[in-house]
C-alpha cells in the first residue's frame, strides 16, 4: 500500500481535510493514474453537502485526466505513460445495459467502501463515484478511462470526463437534436454551456438559453445561443416562444432546481420533450400536468452523463476541440492547489464559476 495525499469528507457539510491516505496497486483489469488535473463538478459538492447521503469517510472528485503509471495482469490496449481522461463510469460490459449499448446505467453495482483506498491507518475509506479524484492517485476500472491525443493539456482533458460530456451528450444522444430543431437549455452554468454547444453542433436552427442572470446569458450567447431570456422574467416560456416563433423541440433542464422542472413543459411545441439533465436533492418533488403533455403527444426523459459510450463519444469531442468547434478552455475558471480545495468549492458556490480546476505540481 502506498500512502499519498488526499482531500477527506469526514462529515457532511464540513470543510475537506487535506490527510494521508493509503492506495493499492491496480489488481486484474485496473489501472493506476497519476493524476495532473481534477475539476470540481456541482455533484462533488452536493455529495460533500450530503445532498444525496453516502458512506463516510469518502475521497469524492470524478473529473479528472492523468498518465497511467501502474496496470492490472489483464489490462488491454492501454500502457504506463499512457496520458488518459478518467470518468465515473465503470461500466461491466456484460450487463443488459451495456450490452444494449447503455455503459451510463450499468447495473453491475460497485461498493466503493471496498474499494482500493484505506484511511492512513488502514480503516474505510469510502471511493465515491468508483473514481476518488480528489487525491494524488487513483485506481479505477479499465472501462473508466480514455486515452488522449499527446500534448493535450490535462485541466481541459479533465473536464471532459463529466460535464462536458453530460452536456453535449444531453442534446446530441437524449434530445437528439435534429438541424432545424428549436432548443430551450434552462441553466446556463457549467452542463448548461456545454448542452448549448451539443444543440450548435447538431444543428439547431434557435437555442434559447434560460437563466436567473444576465451575465450567464451573456455566456451563453458565446458558447452558441441565439437568445437569451431571463427567468425572473413573468412567463419567460412565452418571451422564448415569441423568439423562436414556435415552441421547442426540446427542452434540457441543466439546474438542479425543482421551480425549473416545474416550468419546461411550459417551453415545449407538440411532439417535443423535456431532458431532465440537473438533478435535484432527494425528496425534491415537481409537479406538472400530465393530461397536457398526453393530449399534445409531449415527454419528458431523464439523461444520466449524456448517455455517452465514452470511448466513442470522447475522442470524436476531443477532435471537435481540435478543429474549434468545441470551447473547452473558455470553460475554466480559475485553477487552484488541492490545499485550497475548501477555497476552491466555495468559490464554485457563488455560482460565478464554470469550472474550478485543482492541478498537481510534479516538480
Amino acid at each position: 500500500m502506498d500512502k499519498i495525499k488526499a482531500a477527506v469528507c469526514h462529515s457532511f457539510g464540513d470543510p475537506l481535510v487535506i490527510e494521508e491516505i493509503t492506495i493499492r496497486p491496480p489488481e486484474g483489469s485496473e489501472v493506476e493514474v497519476t493524476l495532473d488535473a481534477v475539476a470540481i463538478c456541482h455533484s462533488d459538492i452536493s455529495y460533500i453537502d450530503g445532498a444525496w447521503g453516502g458512506s463516510l469517510p469518502a475521497v469524492y472528485g470524478h473529473e479528472a485526466a492523468g498518465r497511467i503509471t501502474r496496470t492490472g495482469n489483464y489490462v488491454k490496449g492501454l500502457a504506463v505513460g499512457d496520458p488518459v481522461v478518467v470518468t465515473l463510469i465503470r461500466a461491466c460490459q456484460s450487463c443488459p445495459s451495456c450490452a444494449a449499448g447503455s455503459p451510463v446505467t450499468c447495473t453491475t453495482s460497485y461498493d466503493g467502501d471496498l474499494g482500493p483506498i484505506k484511511t492512513a491507518d488502514g480503516g474505510k475509506l469510502h471511493q465515491a463515484m468508483a473514481t476518488g479524484g480528489f487525491a494524488e492517485r487513483v485506481v479505477v476500472e479499465q472501462s473508466q478511462v480514455v486515452k488522449l491525443p499527446d500534448g493535450m493539456a490535462m485541466d481541459v482533458a479533465s473536464l471532459l470526463a463529466c460535464g462536458v460530456i453530460t452536456g453535449v451528450g444531453a442534446a446530441v444522444n437524449a434530445a437528439n437534436v435534429r438541424p432545424g430543431d428549436v432548443v430551450v437549455v434552462i441553466g446556463a452554468g457549467g452542463v448548461g454551456l456545454n448542452a448549448i454547444q451539443g444543440a450548435r453542433i447538431a444543428g439547431a436552427s434557435r437555442i434559447i438559453a434560460v437563466d436567473m442572470t444576465e451575465d450567464k446569458l451573456i455566456a451563453a450567447m458565446e458558447f452558441g445561443a441565439t437568445d437569451g431570456v431571463l427567468a425572473t422574467g413573468d412567463a419567460p416560456w412565452k418571451t422564448a416562444m415569441k423568439a423562436a416563433g414556435r415552441g421547442a423541440d426540446a427542452v434540457l433542464v441543466t439546474v438542479g432546481a425543482i421551480p425549473a422542472y416545474d416550468t419546461a413543459p411550459r417551453y415545449l411545441a407538440p411532439g417535443g420533450k423535456v431532458i431532465m439533465v440537473g438533478m435535484p436533492h432527494s425528496g425534491g418533488m415537481s409537479t406538472y400536468e400530465p393530461v397536457v403533455l398526453a393530449a399534445l403527444g409531449q415527454g419528458m426523459v431523464g439523461s444520466k452523463m449524456g448517455d455517452v459510450v465514452i470511448q466513442r463519444d470522447i475522442p470524436w469531442m476531443i477532435d471537435l476541440y481540435q478543429q474549434g468547434r468545441l470551447k473547452l478552455d473558455e470553460l475554466i475558471s480559475g485553477h487552484w492547489q488541492l490545499e485550497q480545495i475548501n477555497e476552491a468549492i466555495a468559490d464554485t458556490k457563488t455560482g460565478a464559476a464554470r469550472r474550478n480546476v485543482i492541478v498537481f505540481n510534479r516538480s
